[in-house]
């Protein structure tokens, strides 16, 4: 059995960014365990977010994935072949950044994550994504964050893009690790957050051996 696969995305504009940082020692952690790390700055490699009209059908057979731009093609392939999903981000809006969402929108589409025959069945998921581990970061005060705007990103990564990562009978794992009132911390809360992030990683790349 080869070294495991792990996809991991970075959406953060700022090369100097505490996400970059993250990501950095996500990989790094994942690779000293013996992962197979397949990693893509979006901003960096100027991802194109834009779903095409040609990519906007949910219901069918989906596309043919070969005739994609090289970039597009590349990503797809490589979440197809993933054991695992890892994601760092921050909260923009209760969301991720918009070249994160585009990525969803363009990868993870017929053809590439599922099949869906009809409006009304149930999606035939092409995956075999055993863990998903997602990292955001967010301004908001931790008490805030709770007491008035809730989890929304729990929508989008546990019960949407999770349930579409794996088949119902071997679902894949959701982590989740949100650190908030990044802005107001201290460095020595994001040097222990940091480790936080790396034991995620280490983990994770145990449990996929």
């Amino acid at each position: 059995m080869g070294a495991p696969a792990v996809l991991l995305l970075l959406a953060h504009p700022r090369s100097d960014s505490y996400n970059h940082a993250l990501a950095h020692r996500l990989r790094v952690a994942l690779e000293r365990e013996g992962a197979q790390v397949q990693f893509h700055d979006l901003y960096a490699e100027r991802f194109d977010p834009l779903l095409r009209p040609e990519e906007s059908y949910v219901v069918g057979r989906g596309l043919d994935v070969s005739d994609s731009d090289p970039l597009l093609a590349l990503h797809r392939a490589e979440v197809a072949a993933a054991d695992a999903l890892a994601v760092v981000h921050p909260n923009w809006w209760g969301k991720p950044p918009a070249i994160l969402a585009g990525w969803l929108d363009r990868v993870l589409l017929p053809g590439v994550a599922y099949h869906l025959p009809d409006a009304g069945g149930r999606p035939e998921v092409l995956l075999r994504i055993r863990q998903l581990l997602v990292v955001n970061t967010t301004d908001t005060p931790a008490q805030r964050e709770r007491d008035t705007f809730g989890d929304p990103l729990a929508d989008i990564w546990e019960r949407c893009v999770g349930t579409y990562l794996a088949p119902a009978d071997a679902p894949a794992r959701v982590r989740r690790q949100v650190l908030a009132g990044v802005h107001e911390v201290d460095n020595e809360q994001r040097r222990a957050w940091l480790d936080e992030v790396d034991e995620a990683g280490s983990r994770l790349a145990r449990d996929l051996r």
